[in-house]
Protein backbone atom coordinates (compact mmCIF):
# COMPACT_ATOMS: atom_id res chain seq x y z
CA UNK A 1 0.00 0.00 0.00
CA UNK A 2 1.29 3.46 -0.90
CA UNK A 3 0.16 6.90 0.32
CA UNK A 4 0.44 9.84 -2.10
CA UNK A 5 -0.10 13.52 -1.28
CA UNK A 6 -2.76 15.04 -3.53
CA UNK A 7 -1.79 17.64 -6.12
CA UNK A 8 -3.56 18.85 -9.25
CA UNK A 9 -1.76 16.25 -11.37
CA UNK A 10 -3.87 13.62 -9.58
CA UNK A 11 -7.20 15.36 -10.22
CA UNK A 12 -8.41 12.80 -12.76
CA UNK A 13 -7.29 9.88 -10.58
CA UNK A 14 -9.03 11.44 -7.58
CA UNK A 15 -12.29 12.02 -9.44
CA UNK A 16 -12.23 8.52 -10.93
CA UNK A 17 -11.77 7.05 -7.44
CA UNK A 18 -14.67 9.14 -6.15
CA UNK A 19 -16.89 7.86 -8.98
CA UNK A 20 -15.92 4.26 -8.14
CA UNK A 21 -16.28 4.77 -4.41
CA UNK A 22 -19.02 3.11 -2.37
CA UNK A 23 -19.52 6.09 -0.05
CA UNK A 24 -18.47 9.28 -1.87
CA UNK A 25 -20.80 11.95 -3.24
CA UNK A 26 -20.34 14.79 -5.73
CA UNK A 27 -19.20 16.97 -2.81
CA UNK A 28 -15.90 15.03 -3.05
CA UNK A 29 -15.30 15.81 -6.73
CA UNK A 30 -12.39 18.23 -6.93
CA UNK A 31 -14.45 20.88 -8.76
CA UNK A 32 -16.71 21.03 -5.70
CA UNK A 33 -13.99 20.72 -3.06
CA UNK A 34 -11.79 23.34 -4.69
CA UNK A 35 -14.40 26.09 -5.11
CA UNK A 36 -13.34 27.40 -1.69
CA UNK A 37 -9.69 26.37 -1.90
CA UNK A 38 -8.69 29.90 -0.86
CA UNK A 39 -10.23 29.31 2.59
CA UNK A 40 -8.47 26.03 3.41
CA UNK A 41 -5.01 24.52 2.98
CA UNK A 42 -5.48 21.14 1.32
CA UNK A 43 -3.97 18.06 2.98
CA UNK A 44 -5.70 15.34 0.95
CA UNK A 45 -4.21 11.90 0.37
CA UNK A 46 -4.65 9.09 -2.16
CA UNK A 47 -3.93 5.41 -1.47
CA UNK A 48 -2.70 2.93 -4.07
CA UNK A 49 -2.65 -0.84 -3.62
CA UNK A 50 0.24 -3.10 -4.63
CA UNK A 51 -1.14 -3.25 -8.18
CA UNK A 52 -0.93 0.54 -8.49
CA UNK A 53 -4.68 1.09 -8.34
CA UNK A 54 -6.11 3.92 -6.24
CA UNK A 55 -8.56 2.32 -3.80
CA UNK A 56 -9.21 5.18 -1.37
CA UNK A 57 -9.01 8.94 -0.91
CA UNK A 58 -8.90 11.09 2.19
CA UNK A 59 -10.19 14.64 1.66
CA UNK A 60 -8.38 16.68 4.30
CA UNK A 61 -7.24 20.13 5.36
CA UNK A 62 -4.55 21.43 7.68
CA UNK A 63 -5.37 23.24 10.93
CA UNK A 64 -1.88 24.48 11.60
CA UNK A 65 -2.59 26.42 14.79
CA UNK A 66 -3.65 23.23 16.62
CA UNK A 67 -1.43 20.71 14.76
CA UNK A 68 -4.62 18.99 13.66
CA UNK A 69 -5.76 17.46 10.38
CA UNK A 70 -9.46 17.73 9.53
CA UNK A 71 -11.30 15.52 7.09
CA UNK A 72 -12.61 17.91 5.86
CA UNK A 73 -12.97 21.38 7.42
CA UNK A 74 -14.85 22.73 4.39
CA UNK A 75 -17.25 19.82 3.93
CA UNK A 76 -20.22 18.50 5.88
CA UNK A 77 -18.61 15.08 5.74
CA UNK A 78 -15.22 13.82 4.60
CA UNK A 79 -13.62 10.69 6.00
CA UNK A 80 -12.23 7.89 3.90
CA UNK A 81 -13.75 7.42 0.45
CA UNK A 82 -13.49 3.71 -0.22
CA UNK A 83 -13.76 1.73 -3.44
CA UNK A 84 -15.08 -1.87 -3.44
CA UNK A 85 -11.48 -3.15 -3.47
CA UNK A 86 -10.76 -1.66 -0.04
CA UNK A 87 -11.09 -4.50 2.47
CA UNK A 88 -11.06 -4.20 6.24
CA UNK A 89 -7.35 -4.91 6.45
CA UNK A 90 -6.64 -2.48 3.61
CA UNK A 91 -8.48 0.24 5.54
CA UNK A 92 -6.36 -0.55 8.61
CA UNK A 93 -3.22 -0.11 6.50
CA UNK A 94 -4.60 3.11 5.01
CA UNK A 95 -5.24 4.61 8.43
CA UNK A 96 -1.76 3.62 9.63
CA UNK A 97 -0.21 5.27 6.55
CA UNK A 98 -2.36 8.34 7.20
CA UNK A 99 -1.08 8.59 10.76
CA UNK A 100 2.55 8.02 9.76
CA UNK A 101 2.41 10.69 7.08
CA UNK A 102 0.89 13.41 9.22
CA UNK A 103 3.01 12.59 12.29
CA UNK A 104 6.12 12.93 10.11
CA UNK A 105 5.23 16.55 9.29
CA UNK A 106 4.38 17.58 12.84
CA UNK A 107 0.65 16.92 13.25
CA UNK A 108 -0.74 14.91 16.14
CA UNK A 109 -4.55 14.75 15.91
CA UNK A 110 -7.14 13.89 13.27
CA UNK A 111 -10.70 15.21 13.10
CA UNK A 112 -12.66 12.66 11.10
CA UNK A 113 -16.15 13.26 9.68
CA UNK A 114 -17.29 9.97 8.12
CA UNK A 115 -19.86 9.97 5.34
CA UNK A 116 -23.24 9.07 6.93
CA UNK A 117 -24.60 5.69 5.88
CA UNK A 118 -27.53 7.20 3.97
CA UNK A 119 -25.05 8.24 1.26
CA UNK A 120 -23.46 4.80 0.89
CA UNK A 121 -24.19 2.82 -2.26
CA UNK A 122 -22.49 -0.20 -0.62
CA UNK A 123 -21.74 -0.51 3.12
CA UNK A 124 -18.50 1.31 3.96
CA UNK A 125 -17.86 1.53 7.70
CA UNK A 126 -14.53 -0.26 8.04
CA UNK A 127 -13.00 3.05 9.10
CA UNK A 128 -15.37 3.32 12.07
CA UNK A 129 -14.21 -0.03 13.41
CA UNK A 130 -10.53 0.88 13.23
CA UNK A 131 -11.19 4.29 14.75
CA UNK A 132 -12.77 2.48 17.68
CA UNK A 133 -9.70 0.27 17.96
CA UNK A 134 -7.55 3.41 18.02
CA UNK A 135 -9.57 4.91 20.90
CA UNK A 136 -11.21 7.65 18.84
CA UNK A 137 -13.87 9.70 20.60
CA UNK A 138 -17.02 11.27 19.22
CA UNK A 139 -16.66 15.00 19.88
CA UNK A 140 -19.79 16.07 17.99
CA UNK A 141 -23.05 14.38 17.03
CA UNK A 142 -25.60 16.29 14.97
CA UNK A 143 -29.10 14.96 14.37
CA UNK A 144 -30.46 15.09 10.85
CA UNK A 145 -34.07 14.19 10.04
CA UNK A 146 -34.40 11.70 7.20
CA UNK A 147 -37.33 10.07 5.43
CA UNK A 148 -37.01 6.51 4.18
CA UNK A 149 -38.53 6.73 0.72
CA UNK A 150 -38.79 2.94 0.62
CA UNK A 151 -41.05 3.03 3.69
CA UNK A 152 -42.33 6.62 4.05
CA UNK A 153 -44.38 7.45 7.12
CA UNK A 154 -47.60 9.45 6.71
CA UNK A 155 -47.59 13.21 7.21
CA UNK A 156 -48.81 14.41 10.59
CA UNK A 157 -52.27 15.96 10.94
CA UNK A 158 -50.73 19.44 11.29
CA UNK A 159 -48.60 19.08 8.16
CA UNK A 160 -51.59 17.81 6.13
CA UNK A 161 -53.62 20.77 7.37
CA UNK A 162 -50.90 23.19 6.24
CA UNK A 163 -50.74 21.52 2.81
CA UNK A 164 -54.50 21.96 2.44
CA UNK A 165 -54.14 25.62 3.42
CA UNK A 166 -51.44 26.16 0.79
CA UNK A 167 -53.58 24.53 -1.91
CA UNK A 168 -56.52 26.71 -0.98
CA UNK A 169 -54.62 30.05 -1.28
CA UNK A 170 -53.55 28.78 -3.91
CA UNK A 171 -49.80 28.26 -3.90
CA UNK A 172 -48.19 26.22 -6.66
CA UNK A 173 -45.01 24.17 -6.35
CA UNK A 174 -42.58 24.52 -9.25
CA UNK A 175 -40.47 21.38 -9.59
CA UNK A 176 -38.77 22.71 -12.74
CA UNK A 177 -37.23 25.88 -11.34
CA UNK A 178 -33.58 24.76 -11.57
CA UNK A 179 -32.94 26.18 -15.03
CA UNK A 180 -34.59 29.54 -14.26
CA UNK A 181 -31.94 32.06 -13.18
CA UNK A 182 -34.57 34.59 -12.13
CA UNK A 183 -36.06 32.09 -9.68
CA UNK A 184 -32.61 31.36 -8.24
CA UNK A 185 -32.15 35.07 -7.60
CA UNK A 186 -35.63 35.42 -6.08
CA UNK A 187 -35.09 32.45 -3.79
CA UNK A 188 -31.60 33.59 -2.75
CA UNK A 189 -32.97 37.02 -1.85
CA UNK A 190 -35.57 35.35 0.40
CA UNK A 191 -32.99 33.00 1.89
CA UNK A 192 -30.54 35.81 2.64
CA UNK A 193 -33.22 37.97 4.26
CA UNK A 194 -34.55 35.10 6.41
CA UNK A 195 -31.10 34.07 7.62
CA UNK A 196 -30.08 37.64 8.45
CA UNK A 197 -33.35 38.63 10.15
CA UNK A 198 -34.12 35.39 12.01
CA UNK A 199 -30.70 33.85 12.63
CA UNK A 200 -28.20 36.71 12.26
CA UNK A 201 -26.20 34.77 9.67
CA UNK A 202 -25.84 34.40 5.89
CA UNK A 203 -25.86 31.37 3.54
CA UNK A 204 -22.67 29.29 3.55
CA UNK A 205 -22.53 29.76 -0.22
CA UNK A 206 -22.83 33.21 -1.74
CA UNK A 207 -25.20 33.60 -4.68
CA UNK A 208 -22.21 33.72 -7.04
CA UNK A 209 -20.73 30.54 -5.52
CA UNK A 210 -23.96 28.53 -5.69
CA UNK A 211 -24.48 29.55 -9.32
CA UNK A 212 -20.96 28.45 -10.26
CA UNK A 213 -21.51 25.14 -8.50
CA UNK A 214 -24.91 24.72 -10.16
CA UNK A 215 -23.22 25.24 -13.52
CA UNK A 216 -20.65 22.54 -12.75
CA UNK A 217 -23.19 20.13 -11.21
CA UNK A 218 -26.50 20.77 -13.02
CA UNK A 219 -27.86 17.29 -12.31
CA UNK A 220 -26.94 17.31 -8.63
CA UNK A 221 -27.82 20.85 -7.45
CA UNK A 222 -31.53 21.54 -7.90
CA UNK A 223 -33.88 24.39 -7.02
CA UNK A 224 -37.57 23.92 -6.22
CA UNK A 225 -39.85 26.85 -5.52
CA UNK A 226 -43.39 27.74 -4.48
CA UNK A 227 -45.22 30.62 -6.15
CA UNK A 228 -48.35 32.63 -5.39
CA UNK A 229 -51.13 33.30 -7.90
CA UNK A 230 -49.07 36.17 -9.33
CA UNK A 231 -46.20 33.75 -10.12
CA UNK A 232 -44.04 35.37 -7.43
CA UNK A 233 -41.67 33.10 -5.50
CA UNK A 234 -42.73 32.87 -1.84
CA UNK A 235 -40.41 30.06 -0.78
CA UNK A 236 -38.35 27.12 -1.88
CA UNK A 237 -35.43 24.84 -1.23
CA UNK A 238 -32.13 23.83 -2.80
CA UNK A 239 -31.58 20.08 -2.95
CA UNK A 240 -28.24 18.32 -3.34
CA UNK A 241 -28.87 15.00 -5.08
CA UNK A 242 -26.59 12.01 -4.60
CA UNK A 243 -26.98 8.46 -5.87
CA UNK A 244 -29.04 7.42 -2.86
CA UNK A 245 -30.26 10.60 -1.22
CA UNK A 246 -31.94 13.94 -1.85
CA UNK A 247 -30.51 16.28 0.78
CA UNK A 248 -32.13 19.65 1.47
CA UNK A 249 -29.24 22.12 1.61
CA UNK A 250 -31.22 25.36 1.95
CA UNK A 251 -34.84 26.09 2.94
CA UNK A 252 -36.56 29.47 3.12
CA UNK A 253 -39.93 31.18 2.74
CA UNK A 254 -41.00 34.80 3.06
CA UNK A 255 -43.72 35.84 5.51
CA UNK A 256 -46.53 35.09 3.05
CA UNK A 257 -45.07 31.67 2.34
CA UNK A 258 -44.51 30.84 6.01
CA UNK A 259 -48.02 31.83 7.03
CA UNK A 260 -49.61 30.02 4.09
CA UNK A 261 -47.88 26.64 4.36
CA UNK A 262 -45.77 27.01 1.20
CA UNK A 263 -42.98 24.73 2.38
CA UNK A 264 -45.46 22.10 3.60
CA UNK A 265 -46.89 21.96 0.10
CA UNK A 266 -43.43 21.81 -1.45
CA UNK A 267 -42.11 19.01 0.75
CA UNK A 268 -45.25 16.91 0.38
CA UNK A 269 -44.74 17.06 -3.40
CA UNK A 270 -40.98 16.49 -3.23
CA UNK A 271 -41.38 13.33 -1.15
CA UNK A 272 -43.59 11.88 -3.88
CA UNK A 273 -41.28 13.22 -6.60
CA UNK A 274 -38.18 11.55 -5.17
CA UNK A 275 -40.00 8.29 -4.48
CA UNK A 276 -40.73 8.14 -8.21
CA UNK A 277 -37.12 9.01 -9.08
CA UNK A 278 -35.82 6.01 -7.15
CA UNK A 279 -34.02 7.76 -4.32
CA UNK A 280 -33.78 5.86 -1.05
CA UNK A 281 -33.72 8.77 1.40
CA UNK A 282 -34.95 12.36 1.64
CA UNK A 283 -32.77 14.18 4.16
CA UNK A 284 -33.89 17.47 5.72
CA UNK A 285 -30.54 18.20 7.33
CA UNK A 286 -29.59 18.83 10.94
CA UNK A 287 -31.62 20.52 13.66
CA UNK A 288 -28.77 20.81 16.15
CA UNK A 289 -26.19 23.44 17.03
CA UNK A 290 -22.97 23.54 19.03
CA UNK A 291 -21.85 20.13 17.82
CA UNK A 292 -25.17 18.57 18.77
CA UNK A 293 -25.31 19.96 22.29
CA UNK A 294 -28.36 22.09 21.46
CA UNK A 295 -31.47 20.70 19.76
CA UNK A 296 -33.88 23.06 18.01
CA UNK A 297 -37.03 21.26 19.10
CA UNK A 298 -39.40 23.39 17.02
CA UNK A 299 -37.40 22.74 13.85
CA UNK A 300 -37.11 18.99 14.36
CA UNK A 301 -40.82 18.78 15.22
CA UNK A 302 -41.65 20.30 11.85
CA UNK A 303 -39.37 17.90 9.97
CA UNK A 304 -40.63 14.86 11.85
CA UNK A 305 -44.15 15.86 10.81
CA UNK A 306 -43.24 14.83 7.27
CA UNK A 307 -42.24 11.35 8.44
CA UNK A 308 -38.54 11.96 9.04
CA UNK A 309 -36.56 10.24 11.78
CA UNK A 310 -33.04 10.63 13.16
CA UNK A 311 -29.77 9.99 11.36
CA UNK A 312 -26.58 11.04 13.15
CA UNK A 313 -23.80 13.03 11.53
CA UNK A 314 -20.82 12.23 13.76
CA UNK A 315 -17.39 13.80 14.12
CA UNK A 316 -14.54 11.76 15.62
CA UNK A 317 -11.24 12.89 17.08
CA UNK A 318 -8.27 10.57 17.35
CA UNK A 319 -4.64 10.76 18.47
CA UNK A 320 -2.47 10.02 15.42
CA UNK A 321 0.04 8.04 17.49
CA UNK A 322 -2.76 5.72 18.62
CA UNK A 323 -4.04 5.50 15.05
CA UNK A 324 -0.56 4.53 13.91
CA UNK A 325 -0.60 1.65 16.40
CA UNK A 326 -3.94 0.04 15.46
CA UNK A 327 -3.72 -3.69 15.07
CA UNK A 328 -0.83 -3.94 17.50
CA UNK A 329 -3.02 -4.15 20.63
Amino acid sequence: MKCVVYSSQYKDVWNDTVHRSRNATFLHIRDYMDYHADRFVDASLLFFNDKGKCIACLPATFQEETATISSHAGLTYGGLLLTPEATSDAVRQILILTAEHFLSIGYNRLIFKPVPHIYHSIPAEEDLYWLFRAGAEINARSVSTTISLLHPLPLSTLRRRKVAQANKIPFVADLNATANFAEWQSFWDILHEVLVMRHNTVPVHSYEEIMKLREKFPQEIRLFTVKDNNSQVVGGCVVFETETTAHVQYIAANELGRNGGALDLLFSELISYYCKRGKIYFDFGISTEQGGRFLNEGLIFQKEGFGGRAVCYDIYEVDLKKLQAIGEQ
